[in-house]
């Protein structure tokens, strides 16, 4: 599983969506042997298809017959890509949150996110160091 850390801290997620990603062999196997990285990634339209851009596929030494940084195709319904858009059209945002394997598919789960504004990720630092607070209190007894 890969996860863009960073997409948490800067992003208020409202509504989550699962995407099948559209991978070429040689793709899958570099993401399933963790080989990938979502930093910077983030979703687009072109034509009413959805495509995320910066999901960097990093070539290994041998069977390199992919681009990394080339624009992966997300499958949703059409139903998902209308509400996606009207999302966009409000000036909310799609992130990609983590890619997941299931039953030897790809899935990328992609969220309509709003940026945070600074106070906000201060509150977020203040509520998980607390959590941590806690969780060390409890593991003391």
């Amino acid at each position: 599983m890969i996860k863009n850390k960073r997409a948490s801290f800067d992003y208020m997620f409202l509504k989550t969506y699962s995407a099948g990603i559209k991978l070429s062999g040689s793709e899958a196997r570099f993401i399933r042997s963790g080989w990938a990285s979502l930093t910077d990634s983030y979703c687009y339209f072109i034509e009413g298809e959805l495509f995320v851009k910066g999901l960097s596929v990093h070539q290994g030494t041998k069977n390199m017959d992919h681009e990394p940084e080339r624009p992966k195709k997300l499958l949703l319904k059409r139903k998902e890509l209308k509400d996606l858009q009207k999302g966009l059209d409000k000036g909310i945002t799609i992130v990609p949150i983590k890619v997941v394997e299931i039953n030897g598919k790809f899935k990328l789960e992609i969220a309509l996110a709003k940026g945070k504004k600074e106070y906000d990720k201060r509150e977020t630092i203040k509520a998980r160091d607390a959590e941590r607070e806690k969780n060390r209190e409890l593991s003391k007894l």
